[in-house]
C-alpha cells in the first residue's frame, strides 16, 4: 500500500508488510488531534473550576441564583452549554461529515475562552462560558466516532484510552499554570484562559491536515445516510445500546464532573485549605488518572469481554469508596488525598474511556455522532442542574454531596457491570451484523 492510499484509509499500514491491526504513526497523530477536543474540554472545566472563587470575588457572583457560580458552573463546557451543542454536532456529524465539524468549531472555542480570560462584567464570562460549552459538545461526539473508525479492532480501546489521557493532561496543564500563577491571583486565571486560547488555534491548524473518516465516505456513497433516522436510536439494539451508555455516563458524570469543577471550591470554602492546596489536590487526581490509563486500560481494554467486566468492577467499587469515605471520616487532607486516589484509579477504569469505547462499538456508522451526542449531551444536561445546587448542598457540609455522589457511583457501576455487551476485539461492521442478529 502507497503512502498515498495509506493517507485515505489511516485504518491501513503505511508500509508494505505490515498487518492490519499494527498502528501506524499516522493513527497514533490523529488520535491525538481528535483527543485535543478532550484535552481542550477538561482543560476549560478545570480552569473555571480553578478560579471560581476568584472570578466570584472579583465580579460579585453570588452563590446562587441566576447570576451566582452554580449558574455559571451549570450553563458552560460541564452541563447544559456542552449538552446543546453535542445534540446539535453529533447530528451533524453524522449528516455533514466528521471533518466539518470537528475543524471550525474549534474556532468559537478560542473566542470563548479569550471572552473568559478577558471578562470584566458578569456578563463576558457567562457568554464566554455557554460558548464554550457549545463548542466542546459539538467537539467531543464528531472527534470520537473519528478515532473509532479508523481505529484497529484490536487497538480501539488503545487509542480512545488515549483520548482520556488527553482529557487528563488538559486539567494538569491548567491546575500546573493556575499554581504557579497563583501569586497574580485573578491575573493568573486569566492567563490560563489565554494559554487554551493558544492550544485551540495550534489545533485546528494542524487538524486541517486531517482527510475524512473513510468509514463514514463510505456509508455515505453507499446511501446509508437516508436510512439513518434519528428515529432508528430509538427501535432495537439501538435503543438498548444508548440506554446502557447513557446510564453508565450520566451517573459517572456527575461524580466526574463534581470532581473536576467544584474540588477546588469545596476545599477554600469547608475550610480543609487555600488556593494553591486546592489545585494541588486537583491536579494530582489528574495524574492518576493518566497513569492508571496508561498502565491499565490503554493495555487491556481491547483484550476480552471478562478482562472488561473486571476492569470495571474494581474500577466501580474503587469509585462509590471514594466518596463513601467522606460519610464516615472528616473532610481533611488525608481523606481527600485517599479519596483522590480511589477516585483516580476508579474513573479510569469504570468511567468516561469505557464508555467512549462502547460508543464507537454499538452504534451504525451513520448514527455514532448523533448516539454519543444524545447520550453525551443528556449527561452534561444532568450534571448542569446538579451544578447548579451543588455550591448550595455543600454549604451545609461535605456529607449531601458525597452520599449522592457515592449513590450515582452505585448506580453506573452496577449497571455496567451486569449489562456489558461483548465487543472486545470485534470490528465494528461484526459487532453491528451481531446485533441486527438478536434484534
Amino acid at each position: 500500500m502507497t503512502t498515498e492510499q495509506a493517507a485515505q484509509d489511516p485504518a491501513a499500514p503505511l508500509e508494505p508488510g505490515v498487518p492490519v491491526e499494527a498502528l501506524s504513526r499516522q493513527q497514533w497523530r490523529w488520535s491525538v488531534l481528535a483527543g485535543m477536543a478532550s484535552y481542550l474540554d477538561a482543560g476549560s472545566i478545570v480552569a473555571l473550576g480553578a478560579g471560581l472563587s476568584l472570578f466570584q470575588e472579583r465580579l460579585q457572583l453570588s452563590d446562587s441564583g441566576f447570576t451566582g457560580v452554580g449558574a455559571l458552573a451549570a450553563i458552560g463546557p460541564n452541563a447544559i452549554g456542552a449538552a446543546i451543542g453535542a445534540f446539535i454536532g453529533g447530528r451533524l456529524g453524522d449528516k455533514l461529515g466528521r471533518k466539518r465539524i470537528y475543524q471550525w468549531d474549534l474556532l468559537v472555542y478560542a473566542l470563548a475562552v479569550l471572552c473568559i480570560g478577558f471578562a470584566v462584567t458578569p456578563a463576558m464570562i457567562f457568554i464566554g462560558t455557554f460558548a464554550v460549552g457549545l463548542a466542546v459538545g459539538a467537539d467531543v461526539p464528531t472527534s470520537l466516532a473519528l478515532v473509532g473508525e479508523f481505529s484497529p479492532a484490536k487497538s480501539r480501546g488503545k487509542l480512545l484510552g488515549l483520548t482520556q489521557v488527553a482529557w487528563n493532561a488538559g486539567p494538569i496543564v491548567v491546575l500546573l499554570l493556575a499554581l504557579g500563577l497563583s501569586p497574580l491571583g485573578l491575573l493568573g486565571i486569566r492567563i490560563v484562559f489565554v494559554h487554551l486560547f493558544v492550544v485551540a488555534l495550534i489545533t485546528w491548524a494542524l487538524r486541517k491536515g486531517m482527510t475524512e473518516s473513510p468509514m463514514w465516505k463510505a456509508a455515505a456513497e453507499k446511501g446509508a445516510e437516508a436510512k439513518a433516522g434519528v428515529r432508528e436510536l430509538f427501535k432495537g439494539p439501538n435503543l438498548r445500546a444508548m440506554l446502557w451508555t447513557g446510564t453508565i455516563y450520566v451517573f459517572s458524570s456527575l461524580a466526574a464532573g463534581t470532581a473536576g469543577i467544584f474540588t477546588p471550591y469545596m476545599v477554600r470554602h469547608l475550610g480543609a485549605g487555600d488556593q494553591t492546596t486546592s489545585v494541588a489536590l486537583s491536579c494530582s487526581g489528574f495524574v492518576i488518572g493518566i497513569l492508571a490509563t496508561c498502565l491499565v486500560f490503554m493495555r487491556f481494554s481491547d483484550r476480552d469481554h471478562g478482562t472488561r467486566r473486571l476492569m470495571w468492577g474494581v474500577g466501580a467499587v474503587l469509585g462509590a469508596l471514594s466518596y463513601a469515605l467522606f460519610l464516615v471520616f472528616p473532610f481533611t487532607i488525608p481523606t481527600i488525598l485517599l479519596n483522590t486516589f480511589f477516585f483516580g484509579v476508579g474513573a479510569a477504569l469504570a468511567g468516561e474511556a469505557f464508555y467512549k469505547t462502547f460508543s464507537q462499538e454499538l452504534f451504525p456508522t451513520m448514527l455514532r455522532g448523533t448516539a454519543q451526542g444524545f447520550t453525551f449531551g443528556t449527561a452534561r444536561f444532568f450534571l448542569g442542574i446538579w451544578s447548579y445546587f451543588v455550591p448550595h448542598l455543600a454549604s451545609t457540609g461535605i456529607a449531601p454531596v458525597a452520599g449522592l455522589l457515592t449513590a450515582f457511583l452505585i448506580v453506573s457501576g452496577g449497571v455496567g457491570f451486569f449489562f456489558m455487551p461483548d465487543t472486545a476485539g470485534k470490528s465494528l461492521d461484526l459487532i453491528q451484523t451481531e446485533r441486527k442478529a438478536l434484534a
